[in-house]
């Protein structure tokens, strides 16, 4: 019993270890989700920027026009590369996160399947207890009757 009540207490701690990687992990993930939805929208504004220069292209535009569109887009070009550097730096932190809550969960389902076993072996000790002193009372009985 003493080894049930340790193992129990260390099935608590394992059970905190698992909800801190779990809370870590839905932390990474929306941090994830923010720095790749910043991406998206820089991707997306860079786009529409390089439609509009493609459609200014096609009437008459000065050349300082031009050079100030091909230094925003260049400007976009930069701060994507960023980001991607951010969402990839995101993204491994994510992907440990995980790994660690899978690991978490793991080394608690293995107590918890411990401890279950442990609780089945008593309830059979019990009951080849039981039994056994059921043996002997009917042995008594049968003797007593004799």
């Amino acid at each position: 019993m003493p080894q049930q009540t340790s193992l129990s207490k260390l099935l608590i701690l394992r059970e905190r270890e698992k909800d801190d990687a779990q809370k870590a992990y839905h932390l990474s993930m929306e941090t994830f989700e923010d720095v790749a939805s910043k991406l998206y929208k820089l991707l997306k504004r860079k786009e529409n920027v390089e439609e509009e220069q493609d459609t200014i292209l096609q009437t008459k535009i000065t050349i300082e026009q031009l050079r100030i569109q091909n230094a925003y887009i260049e400007k976009l070009t930069k701060q994507i590369a960023k980001i991607q550097n951010e969402v990839q730096i995101a993204r491994n932190d994510m992907e440990l996160k995980q790994s660690q809550l899978t690991d978490a969960y793991i080394e608690m389902k293995k107590y918890e399947k411990i401890i279950e076993l442990q609780e089945e072996e008593e309830k059979k000790k019990i009951k080849h207890n039981e039994n056994m002193a059921m043996d002997e009372i009917s042995m008594r009985q049968y003797i007593s009757t004799r």
